[in-house]
């Protein structure tokens, strides 16, 4: 399960994470005897859990969380990714990082505070990024006197805000990170309430990576052809299936060409198999020689998407120099790179409610708004609602290389 924590600055996600790694047994000892020499020379009683994930000196000092942190931890149930982001509207970008490839959103309010300008903010970008999953994580239910009255208005309050924006489903969980109540065990201070706890929830929501429902897309990454005494006529297509299911005797085509033939065979890890399907790594031999590259897309015919050269998408600017009407950069779909122009930015999203703002002229860090870019070469993209993996695009700085923008097709 890879997951996301979010939420407003001072709401505990770091601490929550630090009890989630720490009752979970998932801390090893010199991490814990560290985290307890760091808290004491910072004056504090107790080990402060949310130093397991604030690394950086600057992050310690200020006591806030600023580049995402990846966790791997596991219990006899799942293995678990996790990543804890920013709260600061500043650093909007990298939840923007941490969810795009989140299965799950935890979203952390205060409970003193309820439903705050930020909350809405982190619901309408998974909202966007179109996290299948969301629990509400109220915190702090200790120094809301582990109250009931305080839980229900907020969670109501949430719940139909997310649903007004498109989420499916929302978990809503009373905690109190601080005190380790119902984040892996339940809290006995609570017994109105009688849902699972984070750990527990975390452990058996049900998780679709049933890619292979999805048609099947086949990245190009690289062509073998070793040319050598052994393997004289040897040509594989090398690479990681985005989605769906690729079976031997499958006619398909090739794009951006549009040529079609059919799968003779599929080597994996040097055995030849039947069938193979999303995210394995492999070879594809086909029937025919084709002109293929790197950077094409071998899909079933007829699955086939269209290919063009106007894309319209949902775009968040990550980049510090803003993104504007006219500038060329490079687009990085998939394993293809190709030049592209900014033909337009028609509006830019309001986060609290995702109310476009008519003609902004450009996108500055942290905006999300809408764009057109017209392409040199033909792309075959998907709708992001059908695929985050081939729906899904960079832009990319052809002076420095540097990343500028994410975005979302459709």
């Amino acid at each position: 399960l890879r997951f996301a924590t979010a939420g407003s600055v001072d709401d505990g996600k770091s601490t929550l994470v630090g009890r989630l790694l720490h009752d979970s047994k998932s801390v090893l000892a010199d991490q814990l005897e560290a985290v307890e020499h760091a808290s004491r020379s910072r004056g504090a009683t107790g080990p402060d859990l949310a130093l397991l994930t604030d690394g950086l000196r600057a992050e310690r000092e200020q006591g806030i969380t600023i580049d995402v942190a990846y966790r791997y931890f596991a219990t006899p149930r799942r293995r678990f990714i996790l990543a804890d982001t920013p709260g600061h509207v500043q650093y909007t970008r990298n939840m923007v990082t941490g969810a795009s490839t989140a299965d799950l959103a935890i979203i952390l309010v205060d409970a003193r505070n309820g439903v705050v300008e930020q909350t809405r903010r982190h619901a309408a970008v998974a909202a966007l990024l179109r996290v299948p999953h969301v629990v509400l994580a109220v915190n702090k239910m200790d120094l809301a006197h582990y109250r009931e009255s305080a839980f229900t208005p907020i969670a109501e309050q949430f719940t139909a805000y997310a649903a007004s924006l498109g989420v499916p489903q929302v978990t809503a969980i009373p905690i109190s990170a601080l005190a380790g109540d119902n984040v892996v065990t339940p809290s006995a201070r609570m017994d109105w309430y009688s849902g699972p706890t984070v750990l527990e929830h975390l452990e058996t929501v049900q998780v679709s990576h049933d890619l292979a429902a999805c048609p099947a897309r086949f990245p190009v990454q690289y062509v073998i052809r070793p040319q050598t005494p052994q393997h004289p006529d040897y040509r594989g297509y090398a690479g990681q299936i985005a989605s769906g299911v690729f079976h031997t005797g499958d006619r398909i085509t090739v794009l951006p060409s549009g040529r079609t033939t059919t799968i003779e065979a599929i080597d994996l890890l040097g055995q030849s198999v039947p069938a193979a399907w999303a995210p394995q790594s492999v070879t594809l031999h086909l029937a025919d020689d084709l002109d293929i590259s790197r950077g094409d897309l071998i899909t079933p015919t007829d699955t086939a998407p269209a290919t063009t050269k106007e894309i319209t998408a949902t775009a968040c600017h990550l980049h510090d120099t803003p993104l504007r009407v006219g500038q060329r950069v490079l687009l990085k779909h998939t394993t293809r790179t190709v030049k592209a122009i900014v033909q337009d930015i028609p509006s830019r999203l309001t986060l609290d409610d995702l109310s476009p703002h008519p003609d902004p002229g450009e996108l500055a860090a942290n905006d999300i708004g809408r764009i057109r870019i017209r392409t040199a070469e033909p792309l075959p993209l998907d709708p992001y609602t059908l695929s985050r993996r081939t729906g899904s695009f960079l832009l990319i700085d052809p002076a420095d290389g540097a990343t500028l923008t994410a975005g979302m097709s459709g």
